[in-house]
This record gives C-alpha cells, structure tokens and sequence, in this order.
C-alpha cells in the first residue's frame, strides 16, 4: 500500500490560494474512477476509457496531481507527462476541477503545484498543452500560470480536424510557455 505525499502550497507571487479543505497529493490507483468522472463531468475535455485513467494514475502519478476534499475524495485534477524528446518539458494533457470546485483557484494551484514539483525533480522549464479554440477558461488558466511565472507563451496548431478519425475534431492549438523569468 502507497501512501499519498501531499504538495506544498505553490510559492509563486500571485498564486492562488489552495482552498482551506482541499490538499493536493500524487494520484493512486484508487483514483483512477474518479478522475474519469471529474473528466466526464467536465463537459469539455476527451473522455478517454476508464481503463486510461487507472493507467494514467500508475505509471504517470510522478508527473500528474489531485486535489482531495476533507473527506481525501479527488475534487480536480492534472495529467502530464515528460516528452520524450524534449524531457525538460512538461505536457499537460487534462486539467480537471468538479463544478462545485470551479471559480476558486484550483486549477491553478494544481498546475503551479505539478510545475514546482516536476521542475524540482526532473529539471523541466516549459510547460506544454493542447487548448482548442474557443475553450476561454482553459486559455486563461494557462495565459495567467504564464504571467505568474513570468514565461512567454507561443502558439502554433498542433493538429488540424482533418488529423482526427471522421467525424473530426476541432483544432489543437499547442501553447509553448516558458522559460520562466529568473
């Protein structure tokens, strides 16, 4: 049996504070089912099989957080992983917070977490992920960790509608963010 390791508060200037009864910690296989429901409920992200997240939650909990409630139930969560070409950057791939969670900050205090972790154990210095256009809250999730972190932010299509299987899928436009300012 793992037992979970909770994350600082993140330090940067103009964070957001974590929630009073919210602390974030490594993923478990336990938590697979939930962050599947967290993305379900979403009503925005891909929705990958179950199965994904069970895997997701083993093999890349290193690069990967949840925030739990007072009761230790998932309320949000982050997915990443290193690149393999580029193992100085770090790839979001979902960003999950429950409804009842959004408009406090969590979002981003998952993702300031999961950066200061990964930095500080693996050397990463940028930050990637996919936004689609049109999705506002994941772009100022995004645009306002860069500011904090003082990082420019690049922007290019990653994948077109025309890169998916039929019947397609919007545009993934990729967001390049760092290096942060020294």
């Amino acid at each position: 049996m793992t037992t979970a390791h909770t994350e600082p508060r993140p330090a940067p200037d103009g964070a957001p504070a974590l929630p009073e009864d919210c602390r974030i910690d490594r993923p478990t296989l336990a938590d697979g089912p939930h962050l599947w429901q967290l993305a379900r409920d979403s009503g925005e992200l891909d929705l990958n099989s179950p199965y994904s997240y069970l895997l997701w939650c083993r093999d890349f909990a290193d690069t990967s957080v949840v925030a739990r409630n007072d009761a230790g139930l998932p309320v949000g969560f982050v997915t990443g992983y290193l690149r393999p070409g580029e193992p100085g950057t770090l790839f979001v791939w979902q960003v999950a917070v429950a409804e009842s969670r959004r408009g406090l900050g969590l979002g981003a205090a998952l993702l300031d977490a999961l950066s200061a972790r990964v930095a500080r154990t693996h050397g990463t210095d940028r930050v990637e992920t996919t936004i689609t256009p049109g999705n506002v809250p994941s772009e100022r999730l995004f645009r306002s960790y860069a500011a904090r972190h003082r990082a420019t932010v690049t922007r290019e299509v990653l994948f077109t509608p025309a890169d998916f299987p039929p019947p397609g899928h919007e545009t993934e436009v990729l967001f390049r963010i760092g290096p942060p300012a020294v």
